[in-house]
């Protein structure tokens, strides 16, 4: 008998490791797929980026080359995006994305320097509504963007 119950628990742990394993590579592979972008066109703001959920991502125009101006509150509205490892889509360069670490010390990520923002008036994937915000909060159209000076 005691040597059912030691081979019992034994299965219990082994068990568990297999579904501890399931779960973090699981985990894992849906991290990856968060740094999936996709390029979406809409009528009326044409070419534009999207992570891999189809949420729009936007560039505050008052943004240094890998530095941000959105701070504080600005960030409830304006939530930073941020993946570990970018896919590009096609049509744009892998080299083109990066990321830096905030004076907050978040990391953010970027496009030819831009710090990437959602904008969290955009509820449903393919919701362009921070499209020009104040005149200084746009999509990106990684077509014609420029570099962040």
């Amino acid at each position: 008998m005691k040597t059912l119950y030691w081979l019992g628990s034994r299965v219990v742990v082994v068990a568990g490791l297999v579904l501890a394993a399931v779960f973090l590579f699981g985990g894992v592979a849906g991290a990856a797929d968060d740094g999936k972008l996709q390029m979406l066109v809409k009528e009326g703001v044409g070419y534009y980026l999207a992570d891999a959920k189809g949420m729009t991502l936007y560039i505050f125009t008052k943004d240094q080359g890998n530095k941000n101006s959105c701070t504080g509150d600005c960030l409830k509205n304006w939530p930073i995006f941020h993946a570990a490892k970018i896919t590009s889509p096609a049509g744009s360069d892998q080299k083109e994305y990066g990321e830096f670490t905030r004076a907050d010390g978040a990391k953010q990520s970027t496009f030819k320097g831009w710090p990437l923002y959602y904008f969290a008036g955009d509820k449903a994937q393919g919701d362009t509504k921070g499209q020009g915000v104040k005149q200084v909060w746009y999509v990106i159209n990684p077509v014609v963007m420029k570099s962040c000076d």
